[in-house]
Formats: C-alpha cells, sequence, structure tokens
C-alpha cells in the first residue's frame, strides 16, 4: 500500500510499504481522512524533542488525527467492530504500570504515540492497525472532516474544561490556530465570552470570519478582566505574558508548546493565587468531542483549508500551503 515515509530531516517520500495485519487485540483501518499537524511538521524538519530523546526516529510514518472504517479485526477483538466507522486515541499506553491501571494511559513512561513515538506507524497512508482498545465510534452524523478533527478537538475540549470558566465569564486563548481556535469554540458553546489574541491580520480576520469579533493583537488588547487564560501558542513568551494577564484568583492553561523552554516568575503565580494548568493529549476528551461535533454545538469544518493527497504531504509538511483561509490541512488517501 501507499504511505507517507520520513527519512530524515526535510526527507519525505510516499512509498509502497506492506500491507498491515490485524494482530491480536488489533484492527486495520481503512483511513479516509487525515489531518496534518504542527507535530507532523516537526517530525518532518527534526526539530521535535522525542528525535533527541530516542523516543522518535527515522524512518518513521507520520499521521495521528485520523477517521476511518475497520476494514478486519485481529485474535480476540470484538467482530462487531467491522465495517464501523471510526477514530483512535493517538496515546497508547502499556496498560501495565500505575499510570495506565489509573486511567492515565496518555502519560504513561512507556507509551506509543500514533505515527510519532515509539515505532508506531502513522495514519498517512491508505491502512492503519492500531489497537482496538484505543478505538472510539463515530455516529452517522460525524462526516470524515469531522471524524479527523476530534483528536484536535479532545486537546481543545480538555483546554476550555481546564479554564474552569462557566456562562458569563470571560477568557482569552492565545494562537488562533486549530488548537485556539477549536479551545474558543467550545468556550463560546458553554457561554464563555471568548478573545483571541493573535499576531497576524489575517489569522485575526479567519477567526472574525468563525464570529469571534473579539480578536486583538498586543497593541489592540483591551485592558479587561480575563478569568482564565489558555495558551495555545508556541511563543517561548506567552505562558509568562497569559500569567500577567489573568485575573487573579483565576486559571492559565498552556497546551500551546514553544520549540524552547519558557519561564514565568512564579512570584506573579503566587501572588496574584494563580493556578496553571498543563494539558497534553486528547485521550479523557474524546467521546465527549465526538458528542459535541455530533449534537452541533461546535462546528470546526471551517478551519479546514483544502484536502489533498498523499503525494502532496511533503509540499505541505514544507511550508507550501493550499490557498484556503483555515490553518487545517486534511489528506484523503484514497486520492
Amino acid at each position: 500500500m501507499r504511505a507517507v515515509v520520513l527519512t530524515g530531516p526535510g526527507r519525505c517520500s510516499v512509498g509502497e510499504v506492506p500491507v498491515p495485519e490485524a494482530a491480536p487485540g488489533e484492527v486495520v483501518v481503512d483511513v479516509e481522512r487525515v489531518g496534518v499537524c504542527g507535530t507532523d511538521v516537526e517530525l518532518f524538519t527534526g526539530e521535535l524533542s522525542y528525535l533527541q530523546t530516542g523516543h522518535s526516529a527515522y524512518p518513521l510514518r507520520p499521521g495521528h488525527e485520523w477517521c476511518g472504517r475497520v476494514r478486519e479485526v485481529g485474535a480476540g477483538v470484538d467482530a462487531g467492530w467491522t465495517g464501523r466507522r471510526v477514530m483512535g486515541d493517538t496515546m497508547l499506553g502499556d496498560r501495565t504500570c500505575r499510570r495506565c491501571r489509573r486511567g492515565q494511559q496518555h502519560v504513561c513512561e512507556q507509551r506509543q504515540e500514533v505515527g510519532i513515538r515509539g515505532g508506531r506507524a502513522g495514519a498517512l497512508a491508505e491502512r492503519i492497525a492500531v489497537p482496538a482498545e484505543s478505538l472510539h465510534a463515530l455516529p452517522d452524523s460525524v462526516d470524515e472532516v469531522l471524524g479527523a478533527l476530534v483528536e484536535p478537538g479532545g486537546n481543545a475540549w480538555r483546554a476550555a474544561r481546564a479554564t474552569g470558566l462557566v456562562d458569563g465569564d470571560r477568557g482569552l486563548v492565545i494562537g488562533p490556530g486549530t488548537i485556539g481556535l477549536l479551545t474558543a469554540m467550545f468556550l463560546r458553546a458553554a457561554g464563555v465570552e471568548a478573545h483571541l489574541l493573535g499576531v497576524t491580520g489575517s489569522s485575526l480576520a479567519f477567526a472574525r470570519g468563525l464570529g469571534f469579533d473579539s480578536g486583538w493583537t498586543r497593541e489592540t488588547l483591551p485592558g479587561l478582566p480575563f478569568d482564565a487564560v489558555v495558551d495555545a501558542s508556541t511563543a517561548p513568551g506567552s505562558p509568562a505574558l497569559a500569567v500577567d494577564l489573568v485575573e487573579p484568583g483565576g486559571r492559565v492553561v498552556c497546551i500551546g508548546i514553544a520549540g524552547t523552554p519558557s519561564t514565568i516568575d512564579t512570584r506573579t503565580l503566587l501572588l496574584k493565587d494563580v493556578t496553571a494548568v498543563g494539558v497534553l493529549s486528547a485521550s479523557p476528551g474524546l467521546d465527549d468531542t465526538i458528542a459535541a461535533y455530533a449534537g452541533g454545538e461546535v462546528d470546526p469544518r471551517p478551519l479546514v483549508a483544502a484536502t489533498v493527497g498523499l503525494e502532496q504531504v511533503g509540499a505541505v509538511l514544507g511550508g507550501d500551503r493550499p490557498p484556503g483561509g483555515g490553518p487545517k490541512v486534511h489528506v484523503d488517501p484514497r486520492t
């Protein structure tokens, strides 16, 4: 079958690889749609920290924001999965350690991450093999576009929930990219007054097209009290800015990650009695995200600027984005 293979920094090709088989406890899925993520870009450029720590190594096959239809099941897997539309959790714990037993497989020290860590092949391919326990069924109301947006949506759902904001509160999201916009959508769905802080006029104009009129730059940001601030950016200075901007007694949620260390003044954190929360992975939020999409509470389909084939993935990873206003590019491996 065809699959995207990264063989080194800046080296991406579409090659013929063995068709996966359904091992015991696993399923094989015909992939219908895959999102290209910033993590995929860092794997392509060689900047992802896992490549330095040894958790990832070339050659590798990326792609972790996916949906598809179960083609076959392995021994010990309920045959009822066959033919069902699904998406899958990225984080695959070892299922034996204390963290996994506590339902926290997404921070398992020995975890694999689909298309990222531990040699687990990703979904930028015609088929993918994954453990059956990682599957989440998709209802008919969640189409292919939404299905491939569940994984980033789960991250954003968790970030929005971590703010603790409720109807009538005011929140600020730093970084109007895919995760930032999704977080703002979930906050808005909860009745929160959602503001966005960005850098480029084009990104803020796109946000306004989604109904977010309160989009600002550092120069135009009004002096409003923000009950929580979410850092969904990759700027090293954003966490400190979030602590400065949040109301005393409020919350700062960090879901963006910079390429270099970020520092904050913990005296500010302490003297303002701020709660700081880090969010890694969509795992605990996948079912709630599917439900929100299925019920129409949040519709992130406008975030997808274009859908391309496997042969165009290398160009996209290299920064050659197809035209379109949204921050997300999807891939249909069938084309």
